[in-house]
């Protein structure tokens, strides 16, 4: 497949949220008509689609005709869903698959309509009754394109032409630990609304100040005057602002009495927005997060970050978890670890995982696939990179529970890299300073003289937290009996425990201090060990173990006890706690 990174796309990713846009947020609290379902899908493994025009989805009209392919009577696929686990030939393909589908539409006067899609991964390119209309590049992003024009009374057919094929200069790039699905992974709808609506907005509670809340509406066109109003019923708050030039209303208020969002008490409150042509609201909460010193704090308290990490993936079947009941799944298994925060690595997770982590009382942490090899020097890749952090935070600028942006995992520090993530950094800052900022290092070392870990990066000070994936015990031997241990790693700031761990078969017995039992034994006193070493961590403000659930990697070989997992889960793949999971959560209960 092309590649289909545009000028356009990463201009659109340099610049901040500065005028109208034709975004659409809370997607889903809109006029929306589903388009998930049964989709024709052809596989296109030598890229000879374009050429023979599957977009136009053609058939014969005379005697003569023929066509190689035909949508309409090919096999089919699910959607969402990924392809490598719906059928047994495609479970490590890596290629061109085109899906195509029927549906039935109306267009209404006085309407705009939006052809939305939640997640395709990696790439594609989007028809609508064979006229191509969009293109875009990030597995873990939503996108949309206006069909308004395009779209049929009746029958309309739309093709997708989706590549999941791994690139040196992609993000993430040619080599990343997990598996690499492929397929239009998320939900698809038809968006309906008003022809000037609210594109954009946030309702935020100030970084520090407990009742001061921040609020910011963009309009889908740059008209000034525009009247908007911002209600919440529940503090019997009603404001009023009107737009500027650039069709954006911007203002700060205090509220009395407000309830502020914990994972003790994940207190929401119904918000409403309106203008003259337009009307939305969504359950929204209002939190404080900040650093002070080497603490983190939530509501100006003292929080110590109880996390674990997942990857978007249920183990059993072997696939994506696209559903409000996978994420349901997904997140029950980490609160029954005792968790407060979870690390959704490493890429963003669908909308249904943020949300359900705010209903339950869960931190996030959510990060762009900035992981180990990225093409730093490549002015391509971090427009790329700049885009999808864009594309998360404007999904979920609103969801309370995100507390923590990541920008990058296991990257070694360098001048090209620096100025890479520091263009990040700021690009994530231009549009959302209310939360903090991280990356994942692996780079820390044993200073055999000073008898400590430390860790020299040139990004330290410009980050909020700093974490550290280490895995002692497992990719590491120990240097000294675990209690003694120290660490000097940012001292002035937080730090967190972002990775440790060590993998296990689950119901393998073996000795304990031998890594290459694969038991569950050796894992059970790593997690003891690791847990004795982090009590000797000043500045320590959490600790992620590395991960849930076994999960599926085709980086794992090892034909006995691998087989294509990455074992380190704390649970395996078929969701039976191993011994481990009981020293976290003992762990997690006392902390």
């Amino acid at each position: 497949m092309r590649r289909i990174a545009s000028l356009m796309l990463a201009l659109a990713a340099i610049l901040p949220l500065k005028a109208a846009t034709d975004y659409i947020q809370n997607v889903y609290g809109r006029q929306i008509q589903m388009l998930n379902g049964k989709w024709g899908a052809i596989v296109d493994q030598y890229d000879r689609g374009l050429k023979k025009k599957i977009y136009a989805n053609p058939h014969p009209k005379g005697k003569t005709d023929f066509y190689e392919y035909d949508l309409d009577g090919s096999s089919r696929l699910n959607v969402p869903g990924d392809w490598n686990s719906q059928r047994q030939e495609l479970r490590y393909y890596e290629g061109t698959v085109w899906y195509g589908r029927h549906f039935t539409a109306r267009r209404e006067a006085g309407k705009r309509q939006f052809l939305y899609f939640a997640g395709v991964s990696q790439r594609c390119n989007v028809y609508l009754n064979g006229q191509k209309l969009a293109s875009h590049e990030g597995a873990f992003t939503p996108f949309q394109v206006e069909v308004t024009e395009a779209l049929k009374d009746g029958d309309n057919i739309l093709v997708v032409e989706v590549s999941n094929q791994r690139l040196k200069d992609a993000i993430p790039a040619l080599q990343f630990d997990w598996w690499n699905y492929g397929s239009i992974t998320r939900d698809v709808m038809l968006v309906t609304l008003p022809n000037r609506y609210i594109s954009y907005y946030q309702v935020q509670l100030d970084k520090h100040q407990p009742d001061l809340i921040h609020a910011k509406v963009c309009l889908s066109e740059a008209v000034a005057g525009e009247t908007i109003c911002i209600e919440i019923p529940e503090v019997k708050q009603s404001i009023k602002l009107r737009t500027n030039t650039d069709g954006i209303a911007e203002s700060s208020f205090r509220v009395k009495r407000l309830e502020r969002w914990s994972p003790e008490h994940p207190k929401r409150y119904e918000v409403r927005l309106s203008s003259s042509e337009d009307a939305v609201s969504e359950q929204i909460g209002f939190r404080n997060i900040e650093v002070r010193g080497t603490k983190v704090l939530l509501n100006g308290r003292e929080t110590f970050l109880r996390s674990v990490s997942f990857h978007e993936e249920i183990p059993q079947r072997m696939g994506r978890a696209y559903s409000e009941g996978d994420a349901a799944y997904l997140l029950s298994e980490a609160k029954a670890l005792g968790v407060n925060t979870i690390r959704l690595a490493h890429y963003q997770q669908n909308e249904y995982i943020v949300r359900e982590a705010e209903k339950m009382g869960i931190m996030v942490w959510q990060e762009i696939p900035v992981w180990q090899d990225i093409d730093f020097g490549n002015t391509t890749t971090c427009s790329l990179a700049k885009q999808m952090l864009r594309e998360t935070i404007m999904r979920d600028v609103n969801r309370c529970a995100d507390c923590f942006w990541g920008i990058a995992n296991e990257t070694k520090d360098g001048e090209a890299r620096n100025a890479f993530l520091r263009e990040l950094l700021q690009t994530g800052k231009d549009l959302d300073s209310t939360r903090l900022y991280t990356a994942a290092f692996n780079t820390a070392v044993w200073d055999k003289q000073r008898k400590c870990f430390h860790l020299d990066d040139g990004m330290i000070p410009y980050l909020d937290i700093i974490s550290i994936n280490r895995y002692m015990g497992w990719y590491s031997a120990w240097p000294l009996p675990p209690a003694e241990c120290r660490w000097e790693v940012a001292s002035e700031k937080p730090l967190f425990i972002s990775e440790f761990g060590g993998e296990a078969l689950y119901g393998q017995t073996g000795d304990a201090t031998v890594v290459s039992s694969w038991s569950e034994d050796h894992q059970e006193k790593l997690y003891r060990d690791n847990i004795e070493m982090f009590e000797q961590i000043p500045n320590l403000c959490g600790i992620s173990p590395w991960v849930l659930f076994d999960f599926r990697s085709p980086y794992r070989m090892h034909p006995d006890h691998q087989d294509g997992w990455n074992r380190k889960g704390l649970v395996s793949d078929q969701g039976l706690r191993k011994r481990a999971w009981h020293v976290v959560h003992d762990y997690y209960l006392r902390k």
